[in-house]
């Protein structure tokens, strides 16, 4: 039987998480649920696609999740020109002693924004996967190992399809969750006006966490305990999507392995040792939806990703 409580480290390291949520939230106001979406990527050491219109806050998030950790950042904005060189690096010729030098691309960082990731074209895209799936780069036929933790925040507009290029299923399958932040409310944007009348606040943001930590906390979520029932749910919720006659494409393992692990992030940011049904059904919309392919007569027919996941979880058969 699974301890009920966390061990007093442990317990030191959710209340720098709550301090954490405190910081993002009074940057972006009124989001509490996606903050949680984006500190349980941060914690299962996965990447987070957000896909929204312009000016809800993905950049700013990203930048006070980068403030707020003390880690090295860097955005890159993915433009139609832009080349795998452009983000990973490349040799430099040294006219001096006639000898080349690596020189590191973006990439080499903490965290790394994305940003309009579906502007750039499938080639240059694809220079982010090997980074995703293994935390590595292999350029010019040297692998290099990337700075620990390593967290892709991608950002696409879903309104401006012009000079775009749609990621393929292969990339959306290794973003670990998928994000929409929406308008704010009027209280909420009222908020925001104020806020940001003089400063903003993401320039006044403290430290709450070191690397190291993350790190420590990343290697803590994965001694979550998980039932074998539970563990039996989540297939059952994979092999629904792989069965249902309004998908052309099903839930692969990696999606089963990630949401086993989003599963117990989300335990361990509720200070618990053991993974319930709960937190498996909280994150299936943002782990699953997006590594499905609807048929064409169900995208004819406005049903939607999340509809057809909802549905699922609502049907399969939830362990006692």
């Amino acid at each position: 039987m699974a301890q009920s409580t966390l061990p007093e480290q442990s317990e030191k390291y959710v209340q720098k998480l709550n301090l954490l949520r405190d910081n993002l939230s009074g940057v972006i106001r009124g989001k509490s649920e996606s903050i949680d979406m984006m500190m349980v990527a941060l914690l299962s050491n996965g990447s987070v696609l957000m896909e929204d219109v312009p000016g809800t806050g993905k950049t700013t998030l990203a930048k006070a999740l980068a403030r707020s950790l003390d880690v090295p950042f860097n955005r890159v904005q993915f433009t139609p020109d832009l080349l795998p060189t452009d983000i990973l690096g490349s040799s430099i010729y040294n006219p001096v002693d006639g000898t080349f030098h690596f020189r590191q691309g973006p990439i080499f960082c903490n965290i790394l924004l994305a940003d309009e990731i579906n502007r750039a074209s499938p080639r240059t895209q694809s220079a982010l996967l090997e980074a995703m799936s293994e935390s590595q780069a292999t350029i010019e036929g040297v692998r290099y190992e990337l700075p620990s933790p390593f967290f892709v925040l991608a950002t696409q507009n879903p309104v401006d399809f012009h000079g775009t290029y749609p990621l393929p299923e292969a990339q959306l399958d290794r973003f670990l969750i998928h994000l929409q932040l929406g308008y704010p409310d009027a209280e909420n944007e009222m908020e925001i006006l104020f806020a940001q009348s003089t400063e903003h606040p993401v320039d006044h943001l403290e430290r709450v966490l070191n690397h190291e930590e993350v790190v420590q906390m990343q290697e803590q979520v994965k001694t979550v305990h998980v039932e074998q029932s539970v563990a039996r749910y989540m297939i059952d919720l994979v092999q629904a999507t792989r069965n249902d006659p309004r998908l052309k494409l099903g839930v692969s393992p990696r999606g089963s392995l990630m949401l086993f692990r989003a599963s117990q992030a989300i335990a361990y940011l509720k200070s618990r040792t053991y993974v319930l049904p709960d937190d498996v059904q909280q994150m299936a919309d943002y782990v699953l939806a997006h590594r499905l392919i609807l048929t064409s007569k169900a995208k004819y027919s406005s049903i939607t990703k999340m509809d057809v996941v909802s549905d699922i979880v609502s049907k399969v058969k939830v362990p006692n």
